[in-house]
C-alpha cells in the first residue's frame, strides 16, 4: 500500500497540474499551500518542493493539447522568457531563504490576495487574432521579453510559484496575445528545467527537500495539467479569468489558516 505522504504528493500534482493547463500557471498556487496543509512542511520546503517537481517536462502534455487545437506560440519569445527566468530565479530563491518561515508565509498571502483582486478587476484589452500564425517578434520586443523573464523568475524564486503570474497578465497587455496564446507561452516556458537554480538554493536549506515525495507530485502534476488544457481550450477567455481569481483568493485564506 502506498504511504499517506505520497498519495498526498500525488494528489496535490493532480491538483497543481489541473490550475496549470487550465489556466497556464505552475501550479504553485495551489501546490504550495496543500503540500504546507496536508504534509506539515514549512513555507520553504514546499516553495522547494513546487519548484522541482517541475524540473521535469511535465507541461508537455497540456502544451500539446493547446496545439492540437490550433493554438500557437512564438518560441524565440519562449526561449527569451527562459533566459529571462533563469537569471532572476536564482536572485529570488537566495533572498527567500534569508527570510523566516512565517514572514514568508505572510508575504506570500499578500500576494496571493493582491493577485486576486488584479487579476478579478483587470480589464481584458484589445489581443490581435493571428489565427494560425504564431506571434513574429519584433526588434524592441526582445528586451521587455528578457525583462519579462526575468520578474517572473525573482517571483518564482521568493514564491514558489511559476512566475506565470505576472507572465500571462504582461504577455496579453505588451504583446497583444490571446488568454488562451499567454497561458500556451506560459506553459512552454516549463518544459526545459528552468527552477533548477532555485531548486539547487532551496536543497540547501536544513532538511533538504523529500525526493519521492517530489516524484509523485511531478506524475500528478503531468496528468492535471492535460486535463486542464482540455477544459481551458473550450472556455471563454473572460471565465477563465474570473475562476482564476476566485481561486487564488481561496489559497490566500487557505496559506493563512495554516498556523506555521
Amino acid at each position: 500500500m502506498m504511504p499517506t505522504n505520497l498519495v498526498a504528493g500525488l494528489v496535490t500534482g493532480v491538483g497543481g497540474g489541473l490550475l496549470a493547463g487550465l489556466f497556464g500557471v505552475g501550479g504553485g498556487i495551489v501546490m504550495v499551500p496543500l503540500l504546507g496543509l496536508i504534509l506539515n512542511l514549512d513555507q520553504h520546503r514546499a516553495q522547494g518542493v513546487t519548484l522541482a517537481a517541475m524540473l521535469l517536462p511535465t507541461g508537455l502534455p497540456a502544451v500539446f493539447e493547446y496545439h492540437r487545437r490550433g493554438i500557437r506560440t512564438s518560441l524565440p519569445l519562449v526561449g527569451l522568457l527562459i533566459l529571462g527566468f533563469l537569471v532572476g530565479i536564482y536572485g529570488g530563491s537566495r533572498v527567500a531563504s534569508l527570510i523566516p518561515s512565517q514572514e514568508l508565509r505572510w508575504g506570500f498571502a499578500a500576494f496571493l490576495v493582491f493577485l486576486s483582486l488584479k487579476t478579478w478587476f483587470r480589464k481584458e484589452g484589445p489581443a490581435v487574432d493571428r489565427g494560425l500564425e504564431p506571434l513574429v517578434l519584433r526588434g524592441g520586443q526582445i528586451p521587455l521579453g528578457l525583462l519579462i523573464g526575468c520578474l517572473a523568475g525573482i517571483l518564482a524564486g521568493l514564491t514558489g510559484l511559476g512566475g506565470a503570474v505576472v507572465v500571462i497578465p504582461l504577455l496579453a497587455s505588451r504583446f497583444r496575445m490571446t488568454q488562451h496564446e499567454a497561458q500556451l507561452t506560459s506553459l512552454a516556458m516549463l518544459v526545459p528545467p528552468i527552477g533548477l537554480p532555485g531548486v539547487y538554493v532551496y536543497a540547501q536549506t536544513p532538511g533538504g527537500l523529500p525526493w519521492l515525495v517530489i516524484g509523485y507530485v511531478a506524475v500528478g502534476f503531468a496528468v492535471g495539467a492535460l486535463f486542464g488544457a482540455k477544459l481551458a481550450t473550450r472556455m471563454a477567455s473572460a471565465r477563465l479569468k474570473r475562476f482564476y481569481a476566485v481561486l487564488v483568493m481561496a489559497m490566500a485564506v487557505l496559506v493563512l489558516s495554516r498556523g506555521r
